[in-house]
């Protein structure tokens, strides 16, 4: 007698099986054979009356843990309404609210924004998708609550990119974030609608989202701060995950001291909160040559950096070459466990994250779920580009790719380690060349030009897991150019230090 599959998410607790009951031998011989497992019938009959019991398991969790695990979203009264055009310039919100948090702390009077791909209960969460059209999340993200208890004012989630893959803000459903400097040029991406809400001076800070560059090529393009802390020290739980191994949530601000005290907020860092921001004295800087004369490379650009570097020496701080030459090859390790972490978790998992401690997306997972078995996948050319080469890997070789990349991703992090033993901090341009036009060829060519053309020097470092800082150096054309600055593991206020400095300069 065969078995009724396990119902759909709005009937999980199944049906219990009784002895005698088996799973139909064609259907497991299909699925045999798709996975490459070889069985005799004999073999598949013995299987098929053994499974029961393994379903059977999974709906007595659904039984025992519903009334605990599923429950209405907490917080699910806030309200929430779409920017009306004259709120929105840049296109930057994708949704309004007001969230006030305690009545004292260290964010008191500020007004913060949160990325799209961050829980904030009883409000919608897209991650720049229609497939996530109409879901509210169940609970508020860990960096979601260390911002309201310490005082700060959630007004609103800002726009990201489609599932946060691209560095060019032109992917998201809703249309294109625009880039206060000038409309018709990009924010960069993910975390575009972060960046231009804080550029344009409608929130004082955003919470955003960072697997290859999302936190600081929008900070470069946009003229503000941006960080992409050590992995691990501001916590992930309650975010959409891309891949465990590089996804990073960091603060923008339009100033250091404002990055700083809201790294240390999210991180919980209490010490670097209360601690004042040591001067420049004794630091080493390296200027990281393979940084410059990137692909896409503009001269001016590289002009304003250098010179920027060359003040910082003149004020007495150690400024250096360095080289790195295994920066120049770190993109590709980014495709391969990048490739492998959406197939898992886009695809397969449906939203759900591996190597989390919390925050599993349960109604993200659901909701993907029966969207994707009511119209299949639907996600921008760009995104469907990876989710079919991602298979395709797999399908090909297996998890051969993923793991040899992760211990390619331990040597870059080896090199990187060696010449700061020598110096304090890296530099180099955040991004090749200032913000480029929107493009309006829709072909998937021009997409993924517009789209990573700018991230050669960000994504190593979300394989390596060193702090990153962009912050704003000078410009060209009117446009805003950005430095960053790479330290050692959990040394972000060396960051900072030198961070300061250049503002102040």
């Amino acid at each position: 007698m065969a078995v009724t599959a396990l119902q759909s998410p709005e009937g999980e607790r199944g049906v219990k099986r009784e002895a005698g009951q088996s799973v139909d031998a064609k259907r497991l011989a299909v699925l045999a054979d798709r996975l490459g497992i070889a069985c005799t019938p004999d073999q598949l009959a013995q299987i098929g009356d053994a499974i029961p019991d393994l379903l059977n398991d999974i709906d007595a969790t659904f039984a025992h843990w519903s009334d605990a695990v599923t429950q209405a979203p907490a917080n699910a009264g806030r309200s929430h309404s779409a920017p009306l055009p004259e709120e929105d310039p840049y296109n930057a919100w994708a949704t309004l609210c007001h969230i006030e948090g305690a009545s004292t702390g260290p964010l008191a009077g500020k007004t913060v924004a949160v990325k799209d791909n961050i829980q904030v209960a009883g409000l919608p969460m897209q991650n720049g998708s229609v497939e996530l059209e109409g879901y509210i999340a169940e609970a508020d993200a860990e960096v979601v609550c260390r911002v309201l208890d310490a005082g700060g004012t959630i007004v609103g989630k800002a726009r990201c990119e489609n599932y946060c893959l691209s560095g060019g803000s032109h992917t998201g459903y809703g249309g294109p974030v625009r880039n206060p400097h000038d409309p018709e040029r990009t924010t960069g991406g993910s975390s575009s609608g972060c960046a231009a809400l804080v550029a344009s001076g409608a929130v004082d800070m955003a919470i955003g989202g960072d697997q290859g560059g999302s936190v600081r090529i929008p900070a470069s393009f946009c003229g503000v701060v941006g960080l992409k802390p050590t992995w691990g020290r501001i916590p992930y739980a309650g975010a959409m995950a891309m891949e465990p191994f590089i996804d990073h949530l960091g603060p923008i601000t339009r100033n250091v001291a404002d990055n700083r005290l809201f790294f240390s907020v999210l991180a919980g860092d209490k010490a670097m909160r209360d601690a004042p921001l040591a001067g420049m004295e004794g630091l080493r800087l390296g200027v990281l040559e393979e940084g410059f004369g990137q692909p896409n490379a503009d001269a001016a650009v590289e002009r304003a950096v250098r010179e920027c570097l060359a003040a910082l020496g003149r004020t007495g701080i150690s400024v250096a070459p360095v080289s790195v030459p295994q920066h120049r090859h770190a993109s590709p390790i980014w495709t391969a466990i990048g490739l492998d972490g959406m197939r898992r978790i886009l695809l397969d998992g449906e939203g759900a994250g591996d190597s989390a401690t919390g925050g599993w997306p349960l109604g993200v997972t659901r909701h993907l779920h029966a969207q994707r078995a009511e119209h299949g996948v639907r996600a921008s050319l760009r995104t469907l580009q990876f989710f079919l080469a991602a298979q395709l890997v797999h399908e090909e070789r297996g998890g051969a790719p993923y793991a040899f990349s992760r211990q390619a991703a331990e040597r870059l992090r080896s090199c990187y380690d060696d010449v700061l033993n020598s110096v304090d901090v890296l530099a180099m341009p955040t991004t090749p060349h200032a913000a480029a036009r929107l493009p309006g060829d829709t072909s998937l060519a021009a997409s993924n030009f517009a789209a990573s053309s700018m991230a050669a020097n960000t994504v190593a470092f979300n394989l390596t897991h060193h702090p990153a800082l962009s912050v704003p150096c000078g410009s060209v054309a009117g446009l805003p150019v950005g430095l960053m600055l790479v330290g050692r593991h959990g040394e972000e206020d060396t960051l900072y230090r030198v961070a300061a400095a250049v503002e102040a300069s």
